[in-house]
């Protein structure tokens, strides 16, 4: 990023060209904004990066290549510990497509508490317990989950799975009780636009399979209090990104097609706005009023807690003995390369995403020792071959340590920003 020069003409007289000057040294001596629109920090993440070529030199080399956009929030809090923010990005851009992977599994949680709640069905709330059936070609059933308290699926239960290791067949699940439509219309309305959530993850599914959602029962002990039918979607939700191909080959069961690899019909949601739905949740309060979710106080201490807890840290469902969900299997942000966390007074409220060599976080993080607070949100792109499905992507080597030192500088900056009172935290400690 480069300050922009407004061009002078001759008939300037070097008199304004001197006050502009002046202006211009003022503004960034002080830190205010200019007559011209930037502030003397608008190449603040810009500048952390290139302080640090030791950790970034890779990707500063050509950040282009590796489709990077940041976006960094400072919180600040008055006397009365309400919020205010000022942002700043770094090749942010809506129109670039990423494919957005397990990210979009944020939104289709949200508004599965959200319908929830919009029903308002006596007996009926989201710890019910659910049995899924099936209404169109290769639905699958769900009678039990055995991660479960007594075997019984529920949507708390699965929007637990959903966060705690990132479970595709969880969100899933949620995005077949909400439906297809309900899921892009009611995050259209809330004025979240540059999304497109339509189809299920990992299974291959999309078209008409994907625009059908399964009918559910839901019961009260053994009385059904809830049934949902069969639902189809009549709606579509056009591609209008500028880059709907990528790469130069993929594999399709086995055989290389050595083209680029449409996304045309994949899910889709900008950085912008996954770090607009993480300040909607951990701020609600902040955010404009139709931007917000139906969501009670239990729903927000349920997301809090998946949000923000390890593995090990869960009962229900139990990951404790199983050894491949390390304590950093869904924190990128400063503990990509840490398996093993021990700094309990660091907190991250996030979701991630990691697919097609595409690396994603979109986190809020909160010291409570050091009474200190942030909104961090990056995609990065790594697959230095261009080809899809390969298996063959940079994530070790310079995907995941980008993502672990961008979140400990940011981090070490915030923590050494001036701050004129201490945030209030005890809303979202959820865990000892």
């Amino acid at each position: 990023m480069h300050l922009e020069t407004e061009l002078f003409s001759p008939l300037f007289t070097m008199k304004k060209i001197i006050v502009q000057g002046i202006v211009l040294f003022l503004c960034t001596i002080l830190g205010v904004t200019s007559a011209f629109g930037q502030t003397s920090d608008s190449n603040l993440i810009e500048g952390l990066l290139k302080s640090r070529l030791d950790l970034f030199g890779t990707v500063m080399e050509n950040p282009a290549k590796f489709e990077v956009q940041i976006i960094y929030t400072q919180i600040d809090r008055d006397k009365n510990n309400q919020p205010s923010f000022k942002e700043y990005s770094y090749r942010l851009d809506k129109s670039q497509y990423f494919y957005p992977a397990s990210t979009v599994k944020f939104p289709t949680a949200l508004l599965a508490l959200e319908r929830v709640n919009e029903l308002n069905i006596k007996g009926f709330d989201k710890y019910s317990r659910m049995q899924i059936d099936s209404g169109y070609r290769e639905q699958t059933k769900v009678l039990y989950d055995s991660t479960a308290a007594n075997l019984r699926p529920s949507i708390a239960h699965y929007v637990k799975k959903l966060f705690i290791v990132s479970d595709n067949d969880a969100h899933n699940r949620l995005y077949e009780f909400v439906g297809q439509g309900y899921l892009n219309d009611k995050l259209h309305e809330k004025g979240y636009e540059d999304v497109r959530i339509i189809h299920r993850l990992s299974i291959g599914d999309g078209d008409e399979r994907a625009k059908y959602t399964n009918p559910m029962r839901f019961y009260s002990g053994k009385q059904l209090v809830y049934h949902k039918p069969l639902e189809y979607n009549e709606k579509t939700y056009p591609f209008k990104l500028k880059n709907e191909t990528a790469g130069k080959g993929f594999y399709k069961k086995d055989k290389l097609i050595e083209q680029p690899m449409n996304f045309a019909d994949k899910n889709y949601i900008s950085l912008s706005n996954l770090h607009q739905l993480l300040k909607a949740v951990i701020f609600p309060e902040a955010v404009p009023e139709k931007q917000r979710f139906n969501l009670t106080n239990d729903d927000y201490k349920l997301l809090y807690k998946s949000m923000s807890i390890l593995p090990r840290e869960s009962n229900y469902p139990n990951y404790k003995k199983d050894t491949t969900m390390t304590d950093n299997f869904v924190k990128f942000l400063i503990y990509a390369d840490t398996p093993n966390i021990t700094n309990k007074s660091i907190r991250i409220y996030n979701k991630i995403g990691l697919a097609y060599g595409y690396l994603i976080d979109n986190a809020y993080i909160v010291d409570f020792k050091n009474q200190t607070e942030f909104m961090l949100s990056v995609v990065i792109y790594v697959n230095e071959d261009q080809i899809f499905n390969d298996d063959k992507y940079e994530y070790d080597s310079i995907g995941f340590p980008f993502l672990a030192n961008l979140g400990r500088v940011l981090y070490d900056y915030d923590l050494k920003r001036k701050r004129e009172n201490k945030p209030d935290l005890k809303r979202f400690k959820v865990v000892d």
